[in-house]
């Protein structure tokens, strides 16, 4: 069953995206990125390649060759995934394709609309039976 996290009270969510994008890389997973639309997909890939600062996350979209050996695919058609460990959804709506991956990764900004969007998606999965696990990303400032 896909492992569920949510991460809340975000200050940017491309930002923490990319943070958590370049930390499941280090550990050797792989992730698709699933954006709203296309101008999220090219902000977040300009993103990756100056976040974090002194490395780089290997990453393209999902119509390139290389791909299936890609670790970071940045997506916002939802066409078919090439593999299945981490999704990111930077979405509104639940991706209805999350449960063949193993890990379902969701952030929660502090915008009211995308909280209460988010009460949506995690109302969805757990009414599923999904194990949810939340992690508020405002305590690591105190």
């Amino acid at each position: 069953m896909t492992q569920i996290d949510f991460y809340t009270h975000v200050e940017d969510k491309l930002h923490t995206a990319c943070r958590l994008a370049a930390k499941a890389f280090n550990h050797g997973l792989r992730v698709v990125v699933f954006c709203p639309e296309a101008e999220t997909a090219q902000r977040f890939d300009r993103l990756l390649w100056t976040t974090p600062a002194i490395s780089f996350i290997p990453h393209c979209f999902p119509g390139d060759p290389l791909a299936p050996v890609t670790p970071v695919i940045i997506d916002h058609d939802g066409g078919d995934p090439p593999h299945d460990q981490v999704l990111l959804n930077l979405r509104e709506e639940w991706p209805p394709f999350f449960s063949r991956f193993q890990r379902l990764i969701e952030i929660v900004s502090r915008d009211d609309g995308d909280r209460k969007g988010a009460r949506e998606r995690f109302k969805f999965y757990r009414d599923r039976g999904y194990e949810i696990r939340t992690h508020d990303l405002s305590k690591l400032n105190e």
